[in-house]
């Protein structure tokens, strides 16, 4: 079977590519944990990026034409220390995806409209996307 024609086997996993801490990580929650939704129209896609903020982290979501998804980012480094709101800690115990650059690649079943894609990093540490399928333009022949 063609390792990217999944969209017809809806329990089939699509063939995932992680670098970097992203494929490092052994402990905690696994990061690049992909969902993938399909609708009449469009592509809807989620992506775990546990322990991760916006705030502390670097992604960027790049769709290409044929469907292809890569989320690329880097978890800054903060020297082993937690901040909040009440106070400062020392990290002893790190289980979450360590400082460093990561790239996680996946492919949705067909192909898309890059123009027409809605990112959204949720605070749960989930990136959400919806992009719109490709359409092929319908030629009407009168005659």
């Amino acid at each position: 079977m063609d390792p990217h024609n999944f969209g017809n086997h809806p329990r089939l996993k699509p063939p995932m590519v992680l670098t970097g801490t992203a494929n490092e990580g052994s402990a905690g929650p696994p990061i690049g944990l992909t969902d993938i939704g399909v609708s009449e129209d469009a592509y809807l896609f989620r992506v775990a990026l546990p322990g991760l903020r916006k705030n502390e982290c670097s992604v960027k979501c790049e769709i290409l034409h044929d469907g292809t998804v890569h989320v690329r980012g880097v978890v800054t480094p903060d020297g082993g220390i937690l901040r909040d709101s009440s106070g400062v800690f020392q990290l002893r115990v790190q289980q979450l995806c360590p400082p460093g650059p990561f790239t996680i690649s996946f492919k949705l079943p067909g192909p898309v409209d890059p123009r027409l894609f809605c990112p959204n990093f949720r605070a749960d540490g989930i990136l959400e996307g919806v992009v719109m399928k490709q359409r092929v333009p319908v030629i009407h022949v009168d005659g």
